[in-house]
């Protein structure tokens, strides 16, 4: 899958417990601003309603040749995901327990068609996120020192 845009603070924020990837029904336009990358994954949640699963509060932009005719409350619409029956009561369950949701991880090109990888997280603590970063940071650390050594 090709990734057209990535929504960078989800694995940041939440810990991952369990991906999918799902069809997106969107409008021609949107499509193309997709591919121009004028999307915005803030406040962006996956919610099942009246049983069928939807991208809530997700932002896509006006396509730079598009006509005047767009609406700002249009570009934060309800779409619906196309998955199937089991996924979306695997989905409906996770989403249903306390402390989990669902949140969009990145949208991407598959066959020509626009997809969206989603996951059922758990969000993190405050000291779980320092405790990622000072690792990090010490892997850096680690692979600087061996590339000096390696110099000498």
């Amino acid at each position: 899958m090709y990734i057209l845009a990535k929504n960078r603070k989800a694995l940041h924020n939440f810990t991952v417990l369990e991906t999918f990837v799902a069809g997106v029904v969107l409008r021609g336009y949107e499509v193309k601003a997709i591919r121009e990358g004028k999307v915005s994954f803030e406040g962006a949640y996956i919610d099942v309603i009246d049983g069928r699963p939807y991208l809530v509060n997700l932002y896509i932009g006006r396509y730079s040749k598009q006509s005047r005719s767009f609406s700002e409350e249009d570009s934060k619409r309800n779409r619906m995901l196309l998955l199937n029956q089991g996924e979306v009561s695997k989905v409906a369950r996770a989403i249903s327990e306390k402390g989990k949701a669902a949140v969009p991880l990145s949208l991407g090109l598959k066959n020509g068609m626009i997809k969206l990888e989603f996951a059922v997280v758990r969000g993190k603590k405050e000291f779980e996120k320092k405790i990622v970063v000072k690792e990090r940071q010490i892997q850096r650390d680690l692979e600087r020192e061996s590339k000096e050594a390696g110099a000498r």
